[in-house]
């Protein structure tokens, strides 16, 4: 569907103060009312299961030439829609992040200041092709208080419209209003450009895509930003690592989705363990369909390897292939990972803590695993019940961003009728 450039602004406005009038009456709404909406969306997600996957098996029918990653990325399966729906009554089990008091003091003249979390508003979500997203993003904003514009990719408009539905009928049950969670009018890319102008009106985009994505957004935005940036991550095993562990951890950090932000897409390896340990790692990684770029080291010790460029140590390849790189010791990981990473998540595979301390203490990154697949960072993994991104960011949140760290603070200041010199 294509709007007017006119139309499209009118239709963001139109969303948006409605998005802004639900916020209101969201950020008063007492917890077991949130709740209650949080765990009837649930409810109606396992109720409308058949729907939602129809609704799936037809965005996909319409794209026929995706690549296998972007493919997994946007499929749905009878247990995606179960854990969607599973992640939703767990951000309901949360304890209600609105109203905490993060820190309190008295001043010398008996002033008593609190600083008290609070929502943030209204936050509008920009994604591509995962439709989870859409339900991820709508129960931890409404479990934060705020009100959420959705704006998913054209592939998966069927999906998100009908997990929308199940959101929507989780708001009636509870008696919110349906605009605290709105989907796009439009599919065309112009409304995407009215969200990033909005100031005012939406007090937070958050994007959740591709790196073209997200430069767009962060270069036109009048809105502020809480940026993903790409999932350049990096698994480091070291010399003291214990082989069968990091066989393991690997396998699992590469293949077990490799389309996922999570997924590792450099290996770096120490020399002294490489000549014994790289083929082994090689073999496992070939058996599950993995192909590989690797530098001069590795190729050195398996020369039938493809050759890397300095470009694919920089490439966030979401798909079955792994950059490989040896390393002579752990201060050339952390060198190469300052050079090249997106300061997503690193991992370290070692038996030796001080290596591994110094490791987690001297990358940049928002979240550093030890002896862990680096496909953890994510926020039901981290007890959020679900997340709604990866901040990499240096400002407000960083790591996976569950219902805390979609809100943000006031003051209260109480006195006792002291007056100011």
């Amino acid at each position: 569907m294509t709007v007017l450039a006119d139309e499209t602004a009118r239709l963001l406005d139109t969303a948006a103060r409605a998005a802004r009038e639900a916020a209101r009456s969201l950020s008063v709404a007492p917890r077991p009312q949130r709740d209650a909406a949080l765990m009837a969306a649930a409810a109606a997600l396992r109720a409308r299961a058949a729907l939602v996957l129809a609704a799936n098996a037809e965005d996909l029918a319409a794209a026929p030439d995706l690549t296998p990653a972007f493919r997994d990325r946007l499929a749905l399966t009878p247990a995606r829609v179960e854990a969607m729906a599973a992640a939703v009554e767990e951000v309901a089990a949360l304890p209600d992040p609105i109203g905490r008091v993060l820190a309190e003091w008295t001043r010398p003249n008996g002033l008593v200041i609190r600083r008290v979390a609070q929502p943030l508003g209204v936050i509008g979500m920009i994604y591509e092709s995962r439709p989870n997203v859409g339900a991820d993003a709508a129960a931890l904003c409404l479990k934060a208080g705020s009100a959420v514009i959705l704006r998913g990719g054209k592939e998966s408009l069927r999906s998100a419209a009908a997990i929308h539905g199940c959101m929507v009928e989780g708001l009636r049950a509870a008696g919110l209003p349906d605009a605290a969670v709105q989907v796009a009018p439009t599919a065309d890319r112009g409304f995407v450009g009215a969200m990033l102008r909005a100031a005012g009106l939406i007090d937070l985009i958050i994007p959740r895509g591709g790196k073209g994505l997200v430069t767009r957004v962060q270069a036109e935005a009048r809105v502020p930003v809480l940026a993903h940036a790409e999932g350049l991550c990096h698994t480091y095993i070291h010399a003291a690592a214990d082989p069968a562990m990091a066989r393991q951890v690997l396998a699992n950090a590469k293949m077990r989705r490799t389309g996922v932000c999570g997924s590792t897409e450099t290996l770096l390896i120490d020399a002294a363990i490489a000549p014994t340990l790289l083929p082994l790692l090689v073999a496992d990684l070939r058996a599950l369909g993995c192909d590989f770029r690797a530098e001069a080291g590795a190729r050195a010790i398996l020369p039938e390897l493809p050759p890397a460029t300095e470009a694919d140590f920089g490439t966030e390849w979401l798909d079955a292939i792994l950059s490989v790189k040896v390393v002579d010791g752990v201060e050339a990981a952390l060198d190469h990972i300052a050079r090249f990473g997106s300061e997503h998540t690193e991992a370290i595979i070692t038996q030796d803590e001080a290596v591994a301390r110094h490791f987690l203490d001297n990358i940049a990154s928002a979240v550093g695993m030890w002896n862990a697949s680096t496909q953890f960072c994510d926020g039901g993994e981290f007890g959020f019940g679900a997340e709604i991104g990866i901040a990499t960011g240096r400002l407000h949140a960083r790591g996976p961003v569950g219902p805390e760290q979609l809100c943000t603070f006031r003051y209260q200041v109480i006195g006792t009728g002291q007056t100011r010199p």
